[in-house]
This record gives structure tokens, sequence and C-alpha cells, in this order.
């Protein structure tokens, strides 16, 4: 089998060409390709989607190791390309917005994976789209922007923790497989990269309603540089001496800043605020 060095460049020699505005780079590393596919979960039993397929350089490698699988592209000519290039193994191309991928319209009550190189200006989104569907999903693979990996994996008091880092977080366990170089992309993008592995599970011990969860989180967040005090006061319409008062009893000073809070004690707060 041609190297994925080998594979691309052959590609691209013969008229392929990535495209900026769907934020295309185009994975050409063997190293980097094996540890993705050695982090995810490949099995016969556990369907297989791939967003954004690209070239197909990773896809051809997958493919080998499951049944059948689905892979996610918006940009029509390299549908064209894939079909081509991987005729007779076991994918479903889709021309589709992943954005509005229905797990379930592809396998049903199953629980599959999800493995993908995201495009970087839509990978949160993306991701929460995913999580969304969480009962349909077991964990994903996915490649993203190293600095949007750091906020994810992020934990209570640095300044990458925030409002993703506790999304993500009370769906998944957060696992950084590595770090990846521009030089693994053809075009080499102007960021490193960062795979990480998703583990789906309810997070352990959360006892809260996740839409007054979120009210409080973002309330909390939404003046950063604030105390939490005030922050909550502006985030949530309340008078300073209503959340003070509404804070005794919590184990938790209204001095303190929203990154230094547990998703424990989010909890803590949704019920004080409830």
């Amino acid at each position: 089998m041609e190297s994925a060095a080998e594979y691309t460049r052959r590609l691209v020699k013969s008229g392929a060409r990535a495209q900026k505005s769907m934020g295309q780079n185009f994975l050409m590393n063997d190293e980097v390709i094996n540890r993705i596919v050695s982090a995810s979960t490949l099995q016969a039993d556990v369907p297989l989607v791939e967003i954004g397929p690209g070239l197909g350089v990773l896809t051809r490698i997958l493919a080998q190791r499951v049944p059948k699988m689905w892979a996610i592209e918006l940009d029509q000519h390299k549908i064209g390309i894939l079909n081509k290039e991987l005729k007779g193994l076991p994918i479903e191309f889709l021309h589709q917005d992943a954005l509005k991928l229905d797990l379930h319209e592809l396998w049903g009550d199953q629980k599959g994976y999800l493995v993908g190189n995201l495009p970087y200006y839509i990978t949160s989104p993306l991701v929460m789209h995913f999580l969304d569907q969480a009962d349909r999903l077991s964990g994903m693979t996915i490649m993203v922007q190293k600095e949007v990996a750091e906020r994810i994996a992020a934990s209570p008091g640095g300044k990458t923790y925030g409002i993703l880092s506790i999304a993500v977080q009370i769906s998944a366990k957060v696992t950084t497989v590595m770090d990846v170089l521009p030089s693994a992309f053809w075009p080499a993008p102007k960021v490193t990269s960062a795979v990480i592995r998703l583990d789906l599970r309810p997070y352990p011990g959360f006892s809260v309603d996740k839409k007054d969860f979120f009210r409080v989180v973002k309330a909390a967040f939404s003046q950063r540089r604030k105390t939490l005090g005030n922050s909550l006061a502006g985030g949530l319409g309340l008078k300073k001496e209503d959340v003070i008062e509404r804070m005794q009893g919590t184990g938790i000073s209204d001095g303190r800043r929203a990154e230094t809070l547990s998703i424990e004690e989010f909890q803590v707060l949704t019920k004080a605020f409830r």
C-alpha cells in the first residue's frame, strides 16, 4: 500500500485541490494515522462514521478494519475522487453537512463510533452537535486545533478552562492522544493540531437539570474578569445582594472567579439559583 504521503502527492498531481473555504488540510502522515486508528473503537458490531474524509488517506485504513462505514463529505468533487480511489471498500459516502447529520438515520438505535479531522472553523459546533446525540455514540477520536483541544481537556484554575471544557466533560471522558505538527498536512496549516479521544458517559453524580446548569455556567463566565458574584448578578439579572444571599451556605465565595469552579461546584450553584 502507498504511504500516506505518496497517496496524497499522487492525487494532488492528478488535480486534487484543498478548498480553503471549507478549511481543508489533508493529513499525509502515517504515524498520525496509525495513532488515530489505534485510539479508536473499531469493531464489527460498532457502526463507524468518519467526518471529513478529504482525499481518503485515513478512510482507506479505517475501511479495512470494519464491515461497513459511512464517510461524510461536503465537497462533491472529493466524493468523486473517493469513489474512484476507494472503490470496492465497504464505505458509503454521503454528500452532506456534518452539522445536519442525524446518527439515528445512519444506524438506528445502536451506539456507533465517530472519527474525524474536524474543520477548525466549526469545531466547537460540530463537537456539541454530536454530544447532543450521545445516546447514539460510544465515543469519538477527533483531530482539532491544539488550542481547542486544550480548552476541551482543561481543568479548573487555568485560563483555558471555560464553557467548552464543562460542556464536553459532563458528557465525555477526555484523553489527549497526541499533538500533530503542521508538516503532517498538505497544505500545512498555520497552527498545531491535536488528536483527542472522547469516551461518552454520564458525568458521575450529575444530579441537576442541564438547562438550569448551563444557565448558571454561562452567567458565571459572562464576565470572565469579574468575580463570581458580579458575573452571576449580571448574567442572571439579579441584584448583587440577592446573589450573595443565595450563595450563603454553598461553601463557595462570591469573590472567586468562574474558571476556578469545578463541575461539582457548578452543580451546587445551580441548586442555589434554581
